[in-house]
């Protein structure tokens, strides 16, 4: 009888013995292989996971992307009102990522689960304030508020969506192989999610460009500015613009979701996994001290902290940069959709490289090969070619950027518990600060780039800039994203878990729950004799 061929009494023996080596090898290699096999996530399982982390995605490239642009040219806000949008609501999701984080870890246990239930209330009001956000609501003097209200009610909601689905990939399985495995499939489809939230946004909107004004008298250098006065003449309104960013936005709430009924039906939470707390609830001064008095995580949040930012800026400035300093007004969609196609195409391999390399390594390579991209694109001239070219080569390092933060930090939690074994479920918690720290600093950076472009002079939907407008976007998309990428890979060479180290933590951790499970079956098998 082979071993895969095992009798249920031999796998009880071998199960239950304090010494199961004594029995014979292929037994216990069975049994090992069974408890593998039970740890193992299904490519269904995986998949549905992975199309959980879309709507995310999404919402975030359209309103990263786009918004700066939409409450400038087509809402028609001042600059200095669309900046304290911008860094209010980044500002309020950042403070509600640990305060969900918190209620997360104190939640219950439900037959659904703990993470499930959070994901599938929050969905209605999320998809009611992510429409109204692209509505220019028919009142001058209250656009402000509107878009104050809607926009932190979404962020509320996409919190309470984010962060129970982040910190779901703990409870998945208890594999590091595993949970590495599913996050490469969510980062894929979430980079995927980009380029579809891109896409439908870009191409709805890019069809209806609201016309611009030229305003007489005014000392530009604009490379293609007759091509941006024909946008003038054409027969778009202003009000067909409105409408497809709202006919877009729809798009993108079924989108939202289709997604969450896919998660909630196909991924189940391991209760197992769910490991009883051992300390009171803590507020958010200790969850704090908590989270960045462990070392690795403090060094990995800050380093991603200023290389995300990086990142954000050039995602938030894109839009204006191709339509006013390189005159690409009518192609400026579809020059982010080809870095969002580059970047989808590049993650397997970037999934790839950091199995075979390690993490750091990758980090490094990933994050440090935009650079010169960065450079290269302030310094075209207007060619539509190159700057396709260039962007498609960026999104390498996009890809890279999706990829890491979420696959490093599950090494960081497992370290905190192995040196921690008596601090338990706080694992929403170290995503939620994680969030928190990139998202204020987010909404700092876009408040103050918005804010940047008022003092330089910008145009609200103009068909020119002056030339202090130019220049500071230039700044916006390269010279800042490069200094702050450098910080962050600085801030890197103290990271301590390389591959030795994380290795070895994967498998003291996987003797630790393996002891804890011994212990909780012995008092079980006691309790049945008693």
């Amino acid at each position: 009888m082979g071993p895969f061929f095992l009798e249920v009494g031999q796998l009880e023996m071998c199960e239950g013995r304090e010494n199961p080596s004594s029995l014979c090898p292929c037994v216990c290699s069975c049994v090992s292989s069974q408890r593998d096999q039970k740890h193992r996530l299904s490519v269904c399982s995986k998949l549905c996971f992975a199309i959980g982390g879309a709507p995310y995605q999404i919402t975030g490239s359209a309103l990263g992307f786009f918004l700066q642009i939409y409450l400038l040219d087509v809402a028609q806000l001042d600059p200095f009102y669309a900046s304290i949008i911008l860094f209010v609501g980044r500002a309020w999701d950042a403070v509600t990522d640990p305060t969900v984080g918190f209620l997360v870890s104190r939640s219950p246990w439900t037959r659904y689960g703990r993470m499930l239930p959070w994901i599938v209330f929050s969905t209605p009001l999320a998809v009611l304030s992510y429409f109204l956000i692209w509505f220019v609501p028919p009142i001058e003097q209250g656009k402000v508020i509107w878009y104050l209200i809607f926009y932190c009610l979404f962020q509320t909601m996409q919190t309470c969506f984010h962060v129970p689905y982040s910190a779901l990939t703990m409870f998945l399985s208890s594999d590091q192989k595993e949970r590495d495995s599913a996050t490469a499939y969510r980062m894929t489809v979430e980079v995927l999610g980009t380029l579809i939230g891109t896409a439908i946004q870009g191409q709805i909107v890019g069809g209806a460009i609201a016309p611009c004004i030229s305003p007489p008298g005014m000392n530009v250098t604009e490379p293609s500015l007759t091509d941006l006065l024909n946008v003038s003449t054409s027969h778009v309104t202003l009000d067909h613009t409105k409408n497809a960013y709202m006919t877009a936005s729809g798009v993108i709430c079924g989108i939202y979701i289709l997604c969450a009924i896919i998660l909630f039906s196909g991924v189940k939470e391991r209760r197992e996994l769910v490991r009883p707390k051992s300390e009171p609830p803590m507020s958010f001064i200790q969850g704090l001290r908590l989270v960045m008095g462990h070392g690795p995580y403090a060094k990995l949040v800050m380093g991603f902290l200023f290389t995300s930012l990086a990142f954000m800026l050039l995602e938030g400035n894109f839009a204006l940069f191709c339509s006013y300093t390189l005159g690409f007004r009518n192609n400026f969609q579809n020059i982010l959709l080809v870095i969002m196609i580059s970047a989808t195409l590049m993650i397997p391999f970037w999934q790839w490289f950091l199995t075979k390399f390690g993490k750091k390594t990758a980090v490094y390579i990933g994050t440090t090969s935009v650079i010169p991209f960065m450079i290269l694109l302030v310094c075209l001239e207007s060619n539509l070619i190159m700057t396709f070219v260039v962007t498609f080569a960026a999104g390498v390092s996009v890809a890279a950027a999706f990829l890491l933060p979420w696959s490093m930090l599950p090494d960081v939690i497992d370290d905190f518990q192995l040196k921690n074994p008596g601090s338990r479920g706080h694992e929403a918690i170290f995503y939620s600060f994680y969030v928190f720290f990139t998202k204020f600093a987010s909404g700092v950076s876009l408040g103050i780039s918005t804010l940047s472009l008022n003092f330089a002079g910008y145009v609200t939907n103009g068909c020119s800039q002056p030339d202090a407008v130019h220049l500071t976007l230039r700044m916006l998309v390269s010279a800042a994203p490069i200094v702050l990428i450098l910080l962050g890979l600085i801030i890197f060479i103290v990271y301590p878990i390389n591959e030795v180290v994380r290795l070895n933590n994967r498998k003291e951790l996987q003797k630790l729950r393996d002891s804890e499970q011994d212990s909780e079956t012995d008092s079980s098998d006691s309790g049945n004799v008693v």
